[in-house]
């Protein structure tokens, strides 16, 4: 490592920390403010092209034309990710990328990629959420201003959390969501110093949401009590359900990409091209099906919908959502899962009621609890589950049967041996960017924070005894609000927060050494060829 490099990075480690609440504050304002911009054009649009499929059923010779523009929008979407690759999907995992050092990309031209694209493909009625191209604009709003900055790398990846969260809190007005869903999915620890950051962060932007919008949760339920205690035998069946249906969507997920790569006969530039017609079709026959589906959610509340239509509507919505996510349009999952979840609980309370031939169960309630359960099955992140369907209902009198079923979910995924959907997105992009020859030749260097988890093989080691990658040095240990500078015959234990100094070049490798030591699981991901390096 070059001497200069290491001490100017170190020197920034120990000084930085009062700087990143400023930071946390300023990246959510700018975060915030472009995410805010987005989930306007989305809204807009998506109503202008409502309006128009009902203009189309009064003036049936325009709907040819119509398809034919949902063609060519379908190749300028294809082109756009093609050209722009790290766009596709719905991003989170290219964030989780560039946070593990994995992925490098040029922020202002993903930004603009992935905001023109993600208004084209939402905007014109695709199964998808606004969330994850949010995550992932706010992450490249972050990293735009630690560059203009001239931030070092390590503080640049803790901005990069900072503007995720702040997404999260900006599309969906849940602040406390957009914090928990930044530590637990992306940064995958809870460190103290990026909470703090992140939360200042993610209450800005939603500040900002905020007095845009409006102080109304995104989901608008009214007069939502608490499940009795005597109907938590419901809770544990429901929780089973969704679990199971959640492997099913993250199954599926794969599935349906896979299908798109063996299309061989349709090039991939123009594979969007299908689920734009497929919309067209939907919006001409179903337009409740058409974006994210946070409108289909309230009217399941509002409207009385028949139990045979809700399945219809749940099948249609399945198999539009995957058309829609596996042909790697810019679009998030979030959304259509949360409907799914929805469709699921009101179903299962329409079939108890009807068994009992009395309105025994609350479908508010259990369409809440199913949102989150099937969430917490397919992202395999319970906390994430409860607070952000919480934050976005606005309803708080549930916590402990949310709990519950959350808990059940995520156990019958962990019987199914499902892995979190993100992780295995992100496996699977970056072996596909391997196949493609990609590499990166950065080498700025970069500080590490590592937990140490209970009963890991580092909790009760000494420094000396274990064998560290190569190109990493230790260069303190945080315990408590204590950092200590460590030397070998340290003891390290289960709560401490290893800082490592390493190059971006070989960040990558040593976070994968560290993270079965450290008590991380680093089991194979499903749908991946197992290669050895």
């Amino acid at each position: 490592m070059d001497r200069n490099d290491t001490q100017k990075t170190l020197a920034t480690w120990f000084n930085f920390k009062f700087r990143l609440l400023i930071g946390g504050i300023v990246v959510g304002l700018l975060s915030g403010s472009v995410v805010v911009l987005f989930r306007f054009v989305l809204e807009e649009a998506l109503e202008r092209v409502l309006e128009f499929y009902h203009y189309q059923l009064r003036h049936m010779w325009i709907v040819p034309l119509w398809f034919v523009i949902l063609v060519i929008v379908g190749c300028v979407t294809g082109m756009t990710v093609k050209k722009q690759p790290a766009i596709s999907g719905s991003g989170i995992p290219q964030v989780k990328a560039v946070l593990q050092n994995k992925l490098h990309m040029n922020w202002w031209k993903a930004l603009t990629a992935k905001f023109l694209g993600g208004a084209i493909s939402i905007g014109s009625g695709l199964s998808l959420g606004r969330e994850g191209p949010s995550i992932q604009i706010g992450a490249l709003t972050a990293q735009g201003f630690s560059r203009l900055m001239s931030k070092s790398k390590t503080e640049e990846n803790i901005l990069i959390t900072c503007g995720a969260s702040a997404g999260l809190a900006a599309a969906f007005n849940a602040p406390i969501a957009g914090v928990i869903f930044a530590l637990e999915e992306i940064h995958l620890n809870f460190s103290p110093l990026i909470l703090i950051a992140s939360l200042a962060s993610s209450l800005v932007a939603d500040f900002v949401s905020k007095e845009f919008f409006g102080m109304s949760p995104v989901f608008h339920f009214m007069n939502v009590g608490p499940v009795p205690l005597n109907q938590y035998v419901h809770l544990l069946i429901l929780g089973i359900i969704v679990g199971i249906m959640g492997v099913i969507f993250n199954k599926s997920i794969y599935a349906f990409q896979d299908f798109y790569q063996k299309m061989t006969w349709l090039p991939a530039p123009y594979r969007p091209i299908l689920p734009f017609v497929m919309s067209g079709v939907l919006g001409l026959s179903m337009p409740l099906l058409l974006g994210g589906g946070n409108g289909l959610v309230n009217d399941l509340i509002t409207d009385s919908f028949s139990l045979k239509f809700l399945l219809v509507i749940l099948i249609l919505k399945f198999l539009f959502t995957m058309f829609s996510y596996g042909s790697s349009a810019p679009g998030g999952i979030f959304l259509p899962m949360l409907v799914i979840g929805a469709l699921i609980g009101v179903m299962y309370s329409k079939f108890i009621n009807g068994l009992w031939g009395m309105p025994v169960l609350s479908e508010s309630s259990f369409l809440i609890l199913a949102m989150a359960g099937y969430l917490t099955a397919s992202l395999k992140a319970p906390i994430t589950g409860i607070i952000l369907i919480t934050e976005m209902t606005g309803n708080f009198t549930n916590l402990l049967s949310t709990g519950v079923v959350c808990l059940v979910a995520y156990m019958t995924a962990e019987l199914f041996r499902s892995h979190p959907v993100y992780e295995v997105l992100l496996e699977r992009f970056l072996h596909q960017r391997k196949a493609s020859g990609e590499t990166e030749q950065s080498s700025s260097k970069v500080i590490l924070e590592v937990p140490i988890l209970q009963g890991s093989r580092l909790d009760g080691t000494q420094i000396k005894d274990f064998q560290w990658p190569a190109h990493c040095l230790i260069v303190s240990v945080k315990r408590g609000s204590d950092e200590k500078i460590p030397d070998g015959q340290m003891l390290l234990l289960a709560g401490d927060y290893l800082n490592i100094l390493t190059s971006s070049r070989h960040a990558a490798y040593v976070h994968d050494c560290l993270r079965e030591p450290a008590g991380q699981s680093t089991d194979w991901i499903q749908g991946i060829p197992n290669e050895k390096p």
